[in-house]
């Protein structure tokens, strides 16, 4: 149900480096990732928002680039990871978390201290990350990925009322392991991605 496309031809348009949030999305909604165990899993697909199991007392990470969640998961074969989730938000929820993050290490670009950087992360119920973004192989590349860790209140809209559609990815993963190593022959098909247009936030390395 998502848009895919040869990851050889899609990496040929990609910035090489540099941070970037890459994601499938339309003028409504965007695609971030996350995995699950069955239990989880399950329940997220047959409700339509996440329960059961799921525990909202704890930090939840979304992605919405897809290699950085298969590099996460090992391409759905991490234990507890098994169930990958492909979670249509709307667009302007996932602005709404951007434009509140916090970025989880200090960055003296961002903030002025330590403490006045301690104190926006105390009040803050989402946070950020930068991370490298990853080569189906696992390999790490210059270009840097975003993850966003969402708590609290953050984490109880994003579960219960945001989201638009939940897609189970676990088959179509299982179907495109065979393809890892040899993608540059373009057999290798995964969600198309573009850079997603929004401010960059800060994050310390």
């Amino acid at each position: 149900m998502l848009a895919t496309a040869p990851y050889a031809e899609q990496i040929e348009r990609w910035p090489q480096n540099g941070r970037h949030i890459l994601a499938q999305f339309d003028d409504d909604t965007i695609i971030v990732y996350q995995a699950y165990r069955a239990e989880i899993g399950q329940f997220a697909l047959e409700n339509g928002y996440f329960g059961g199991e799921f525990k909202y007392s704890r930090m939840s990470w979304i992605k919405p680039n897809f290699l950085w969640m298969m590099y996460r998961c090992q391409w759905g074969q991490s234990e507890g990871q098994e169930v990958i989730l492909a979670v249509r938000l709307k667009r302007i929820f996932f602005d709404a978390l951007l434009a509140q993050a916090v970025p989880s290490s200090f960055d003296p670009s961002a903030h002025e201290s330590r403490d006045v950087w301690a104190s926006a992360v105390a009040k803050s119920d989402v946070r950020l990350q930068w991370d490298p973004d990853h080569m189906p192989s696992g390999d790490k590349c210059e270009r840097r990925a975003i993850q966003l860790g969402l708590r609290g209140a953050a984490l109880e809209a994003y579960g219960r009322r945001e989201i638009v559609q939940i897609i189970d990815m676990s088959a179509f993963v299982a179907e495109r392991r065979p393809y890892i190593g040899n993608w540059k022959n373009g057999k290798l098909i995964t969600p198309t991605e573009s850079v997603y247009p929004a401010g960059i936030p800060h994050d310390g390395e």
